[in-house]
C-alpha cells in the first residue's frame, strides 16, 4: 500500500483568503466514492487530529454504471462540481499534504482513468484510484477508536455506493496503536478482508423498488448479498470467537448512520449523537422494519434520511442484514467516520516519521545547529 501522497497541483491560494485559524499545518483527505464526495481538513492534535473543515456532497458518480460500464457525462459533471469546491477549500486552508482517493466507481468504469485525468486538468486534484485492499485498511484505520478492546475480534463493514468492504480484525493482537507518529494502516491486525462489488447504488439499481416495498423484495436483496459473501472462507479461524459472543460489528456508511438516526428518533441528523453509539441486532432489525413500513416519500421526509438517500437506505439495511445473518453479533457500533479519517491518520503519521528521521540525521551530523535547521 502506498505511503506517499500527492499534493494538489493548482495555483497558489489568493493572498489573505481562507488562512487557517491555527499555526498548525493542515492535512486533507478527499474520498470520491460511488455516491458521495467527501473532504476532511484537519490539524494534528495529540494522539489524533482536530477537524477544521468538512465538506460532503452526494454526487452519484456511479449512477447507471452497473448497466453501461461507464461513468455518465451527467454523473461526471456532478462529481466535478463537488471536486472544484473541494479544491478551493484545500487551497484556502493552505493544506500542506493531501491524499485524494477514488474508489469502486472509478475502479470499475471503462472511462475511470479518463475521468481522473479530467479531474486533474480542471481542478488540480490528483485522484488516486485505490485498491479494495487499501480501501479496507483505511476503513479500519478510520474506525480504530470505536473498536472495543475488551472484545476479541471485530468485523468492520464499510458499505459504499458501489462496493462493500469487510475486514475481520483480531483485537487480541498488536498493531492497534493509534498514535499518529507510529500509525500505519498496513500493519493493522486485519486477519482477513473481502471486497464485494455490491453497494447501495448497485444493489438498488439491481433491485428497483417499484411502487411499494415488500418483504420478498427486501429478502431478495439480502440473499443476493449473502451469495457474494457466504463463500468467503478466509475468516473462518475467527468464527469460534463470533460464535462465543466475543466479537462485535462496526458499521460505517451513510445508510447505517441513517438507520441509527431513525433508531434514536432524532429530529435532525446529529453526528455527535450517532457516531460511536451501540445498537443491538434487535434494534437494527427494528429500524429496518420501520423503513419497510414507509413509502419512498415518507422515507424522504425522515430527517436522518432525506430525499438523496431515500431510494438507497433500504439497500444499505439489506447489506447490513446479510452480514449479520452470516456473522451474527449481538452488538453493532455505528461509525460516522471511515476512509477520510484513516487517510488523515496516515498522512499525519508519515509527517511524524519524516520529522524523526530529520532529527536523527541532525544529531549525527553537526549537533544542535543541524537539528534546528532540520526543524
Amino acid at each position: 500500500m502506498t505511503t506517499t501522497f500527492d499534493r494538489v497541483r493548482a495555483p497558489a491560494a489568493r493572498k489573505g483568503v481562507g488562512a487557517p485559524a491555527t499555526d498548525s499545518p493542515c492535512y486533507g483527505a478527499l474520498d470520491l466514492g460511488t455516491n458521495n464526495c467527501r473532504l476532511l481538513i484537519a490539524t494534528p492534535s495529540g494522539r489524533s487530529f482536530r477537524v477544521v473543515e468538512a465538506y460532503s456532497r452526494i454526487v452519484r458518480l456511479g449512477e447507471g454504471l452497473s448497466q453501461t460500464g461507464r461513468l455518465s457525462e451527467a454523473a461526471m459533471d456532478r462529481a466535478l462540481a463537488a471536486l472544484k469546491v473541494s479544491a478551493e477549500k484545500v487551497r484556502r486552508r493552505k493544506v500542506v499534504k493531501l491524499k485524494a482517493i477514488a474508489t469502486q466507481a472509478c475502479r470499475a468504469a471503462e472511462n475511470g482513468g479518463e475521468f481522473v485525468a479530467r479531474v486533474a486538468s480542471e481542478t488540480g486534484l490528483q485522484l488516486q484510484i485505490i485498491t479494495p485492499r487499501e480501501e479496507a485498511q483505511l476503513s479500519v484505520a478510520g474506525c480504530l477508536n470505536l473498536l472495543d478492546r475488551k472484545a476479541q475480534a471485530a468485523l468492520v463493514v464499510d458499505v459504499g455506493g458501489g462496493s462493500t468492504e469487510l475486514s475481520w480484525v483480531d483485537l487480541t493482537a498488536g498493531g492497534l496503536e493509534s498514535e499518529p507518529g507510529r500509525f500505519a494502516p498496513s500493519r493493522l491486525p486485519i486477519k482477513a478482508w473481502l471486497s464485494v462489488p455490491i453497494g447501495v447504488v448497485t444493489l438498488a439499481e439491481r433491485f428497483p423498488e417499484g411502487e411499494a416495498v415488500t418483504d420478498a423484495w427486501f429478502r431478495a436483496m439480502v440473499e443476493a448479498v449473502k451469495a457474494e459473501i457466504g463463500a468467503f472462507r478466509h475468516a473462518d479461524d475467527l468464527r469460534p470467537i463470533f460464535d462465543a459472543g466475543a466479537a462485535h460489528l462496526v458499521g460505517t456508511s451513510g445508510a447505517i448512520t441513517s438507520l441509527a438516526g431513525m433508531h434514536l428518533r432524532l429530529p435532525r441528523y446529529d453526528r455527535s449523537q450517532v457516531d460511536g453509539i451501540w445498537m443491538t441486532r434487535a434494534e437494527c432489525d427494528e429500524a429496518a422494519r420501520m423503513l419497510l413500513g414507509l413509502t419512498a416519500q415518507e422515507r424522504a421526509a425522515q430527517p436522518c434520511i432525506g430525499p438523496d438517500r431515500a431510494d438507497l437506505v433500504l439497500a444499505g439495511a439489506a447489506i447490513l442484514q446479510a452480514v449479520q445473518e452470516l456473522w451474527p453479533c449481538a452488538r453493532v457500533r455505528v461509525a460516522d467516520r471511515g476512509l477520510r479519517e484513516g487517510i488523515l491518520m496516515s498522512l499525519i503519521a508519515g509527517s511524524g516519521k519524516r520529522k524523526r528521521r530529520r532529527r536523527r540525521r541532525g544529531r549525527g551530523s553537526g549537533g544542535q545547529a543541524a537539528l534546528n535547521a532540520a526543524e
